[in-house]
């Protein structure tokens, strides 16, 4: 292998080897405090908020605290130039972990001791700055993994992220839930915020990363508007940016209009709640991690860009079993099925399209620009899925509708094959992508 994350080359042993290593396994623990603030304002909040009896209306509101994740490219440029007091001796990178990491357990602690029974607006408060101390975490947690790992190592230390973030989010969901039933919420909430530790150890034990690149520094009012816009410019300065960014845009429409509504058919289909949760959670679960799995050796063996083209034909196929099973009505065989294929497709897609992503960063602006590419990949999707997806399975119905999210999503597809053959790919990967090691010169500029 040369390095670049857009090769693949070695044997299949060289596609497993990369799991145990420092990377990787950094990447694993940081994943699992990347998924637990998310499941404090998700599904754990929304159980809390119906038990204290509040209606439907005002329990669908604390949804503002997701949308903080969409908006985080507005202040990522604060984890790449704003250089921390005190922790600031530890690294830009390892100061900004802890700092967040800090940030994200006063947020729920904060949500811990308000009562939304007798304080509703100062619970939406809590939950939003929980989802801003969170998003806060993932844009350093992202940084630091994308500048830890070697290019040969994104795309197993994506797939190890992936595995990290699954176990912290339903392992702080599950805890909060347990620990609520016997001792209160305010116990429940404190308790999870523990789960910030993994990520904060990590960046004490590693320090900080080595290829980790600091931009030019900054002394005027000029420089900090230099370094708000500067990783937008880098950005679109490369050949076909604007091509990539369409890409990003739409790769993954079809696939959050076909996931939206599957719990709506699922009940619509007759599948009573047992059989959901041991097929669609159940079989999903395990499907989605074995599919990280064989995504991380697949994009190790293959490369960049084989492995994203293969992940991106698997996810848009997945959405054509949904039409399948819509047709075939209850069957549980049909949904073991539908639903082992999916998962096991998204999680290939999660590992190679993250590592794409990833590789794309430049190492000065890592954090920005990751923080806007994460933002842009999802806002499409969930803006259509918000507007149009209960409308169109109305006048559709669900056969025809998920045929349609089949179709929707070839485009993306055909766009990547058309950038691969078109040389765009290999021309756009930032050095995050290529580059082994950080050059003493370039840190010090």
């Amino acid at each position: 292998m040369d390095g670049t994350a857009a090769s693949g080359t070695g044997s299949w042993l060289d596609g497993v080897r990369p799991y145990v290593e420092k990377g990787p396994v950094a990447a694993f623990t940081l994943g699992i405090s990347s998924g637990f603030p998310i499941a404090m304002i998700g599904a754990t909040l929304t159980s809390r908020l119906a038990q204290d009896g509040l209606d439907k209306k005002t329990i669908t509101a604390f949804t503002l605290g997701f949308l903080v994740y969409n908006l985080k490219p507005l202040w990522a440029w604060m984890v790449d130039g704003v250089r921390l007091p005190i922790l600031g001796a530890l690294g830009q990178r390892a100061s900004w972990l802890i700092f967040s990491g800090l940030l994200v357990v006063a947020a729920v602690a904060n949500l811990a001791f308000v009562d939304p029974a007798t304080n509703l607006s100062g619970t939406i408060i809590a939950a939003l700055l929980v989802g801003f101390a969170g998003a806060t975490f993932d844009i350093v947690i992202d940084a630091y993994r994308i500048e830890q790992l070697e290019p040969y190592q994104l795309g197993v230390g994506s797939g190890m992220a992936q595995y990290g973030y699954r176990i912290g989010n339903v392992a702080a969901a599950s805890l909060a839930l347990f620990l609520a039933a016997r001792f209160g919420w305010s116990l429940a909430y404190l308790s999870c915020a523990g789960f910030v530790m993994p990520a904060i150890l990590t960046g004490l034990w590693l320090g900080e990363p080595e290829r980790h690149r600091d931009p030019a520094a900054r002394r005027g009012v000029s420089e900090m508007v230099a370094s708000i816009v500067g990783p937008f410019v880098e950005f679109f300065k490369r050949q076909g940016a604007v091509i990539i960014l369409i890409f990003i845009l739409i790769h993954k429409i079809g696939d959050t209009l076909a996931n939206i509504v599957l719990r709506l058919m699922l009940n619509d289909l007759g599948f009573t709640n047992d059989e959901i949760a041991i097929y669609d959670v159940g079989v999903g679960f395990w499907a989605y991690l074995i599919g990280v799995f064989i995504g991380g050796v697949l994009y190790a063996r293959l490369g960049l860009k084989r492995a994203v083209l293969i992940s991106l034909a698997l996810m848009a196929i997945s959405n054509a079993s949904f039409a399948l099973l819509a047709a075939t009505g209850h069957s549980n065989l049909g949904l073991a099925g539908t639903i082992g294929f999916e998962n096991m497709a998204s999680g290939i897609g999660s590992v190679s399209v993250i590592a794409y992503f990833s590789a794309l960063c430049d190492l000065r602006y890592t954090a920005a620009q990751f923080a806007l590419i994460s933002a842009a990949s999802s806002v499409v999707g969930r803006l259509l899925t918000a507007t149009t997806a209960g409308a169109l399975v109305e006048r559709l119905g669900y056969v025809n509708f998920y045929w349609m999210t089949t179709a929707i999503a070839f485009p993306g597809v055909f766009l990547f094959w058309w950038m691969s053959r078109s040389g765009i790919i290999d021309r756009s990967i930032g050095d995050a992508g290529t580059r082994e090691v950080a050059d003493p010169d370039e840190t010090a500029a």
